[in-house]
């Protein structure tokens, strides 16, 4: 009897344990968030003023973007390492359509379908072909790369147009056309996973691929169709990326694919499958712009922003495995 009175408590000790750590593992992202506004806010008197405020949130909006896109890969238990060059490669075929004398609307458009189509590229041959989402997507990195490199020769293309200088500077209220374009891309994304059969979908096939397919579920669709998600948010970025750089440039964006992947991570987003939130990798991309935004305004070397990023995400991820 004793005994079992002790195994009941130690199991009661535990669970309250598990139920601590599932609590800071769901709310990591925004504890973090509202450690650093307190911390960088009492360090730097400019980190908290309406202007820096808006740089922020126009900065974080592209990487919002691709967030999202990698939030529908991941949920499937899948990843896309090649997001940002198809970015990349979106942006120069939207600044080689310009330079050729294309309307800037059809260049976008253009631009977008052709990142959209390399997501293509990778569902399928994730869906069909069955080769690992980690080889695919690492060969369209390069691939996308190469292609950028080549369609430019290596040189950045000059988009100077009045929809895209509208775009990187105009507003609604306080609220930048980034943002606008962003919070779009976050609800029209929050809808779609949680409010619609695709969605159930996609969080089936990432939790339990066979029973899905077991009750029907066309999985090979599935992770075709969030590879396109992915590729064609990537094309929105390149949109944003152009007329916030006024350019295209070909050179290789991997910041933004590591802090699209870190911000699904401290979002909360299992890296198994079958698990997922929109607003958590929002979150994440906010913490990671004001990390690197608060660490910028204290002098800090930008040669330490990197090592800084790696040990947040490190310490999000062991929150994450101690909560499954």
């Amino acid at each position: 009897m004793a005994e079992a009175v002790a195994v009941g408590a130690d199991r009661e000790s535990l669970g309250g344990r598990l139920r601590d750590i599932g609590f800071w593992a769901d709310w990591a992202a925004v504890i973090g968030l509202v450690a650093l506004v307190i911390v960088f806010g009492l360090a730097s008197p400019s980190f908290l003023t309406l202007g820096n405020i808006q740089a922020m949130l126009v900065s974080a909006a592209i990487l919002i973007v691709l967030a999202v896109g990698q939030t529908f890969v991941i949920a499937t238990s899948g990843i896309d390492l090649s997001i940002a060059s198809i970015m990349t490669f979106g942006a120069v075929v939207l600044g080689l359509l310009y330079a050729a004398g294309w309307p800037i609307l059809l260049a976008c458009l253009v631009g977008v379908v052709a990142a959209g189509l390399a997501g293509v590229i990778n569902g399928t041959l994730v869906a069909k072909g069955r080769i690992p989402d980690f080889v695919v997507t690492l060969g369209m990195f390069s691939a996308a790369s190469g292609a950028a490199l080549i369609l430019s020769d290596g040189k950045p293309t000059q988009v100077v147009d009045g929809f895209l200088l509208a775009l990187a500077s105009g507003s609604v209220g306080p609220f930048g056309y980034f943002i606008v374009v962003a919070a779009v891309v976050v609800v029209v994304a929050h809808v779609a996973l949680f409010h619609t059969r695709f969605g159930v979908h996609v969080l089936a096939t990432g939790g339990n691929a066979e029973g899905a397919r077991a009750m029907g579920i066309r999985t090979g669709r599935v992770r075709l169709a969030v590879y396109l998600i992915s590729g064609v948010l990537a094309g929105v970025g390149a949109i944003l990326l152009v007329s916030r750089v006024g350019a295209a440039e070909p050179a290789i964006n991997t910041t933004y694919l590591l802090n699209a992947i870190a911000a699904v991570v401290l979002g909360g987003v299992s890296l198994q499958g079958g698990r997922g939130n929109i607003l958590g990798p929002v979150v994440g991309a906010l913490l990671l712009t004001a990390l690197t935004n608060g660490l910028t305004l204290l002098g800090i070397s930008q040669y330490y922003q990197p090592l800084a990023v790696g040990v947040v995400v490190v310490m999000a991820a062991l929150l994450m495995r101690y909560q499954r």
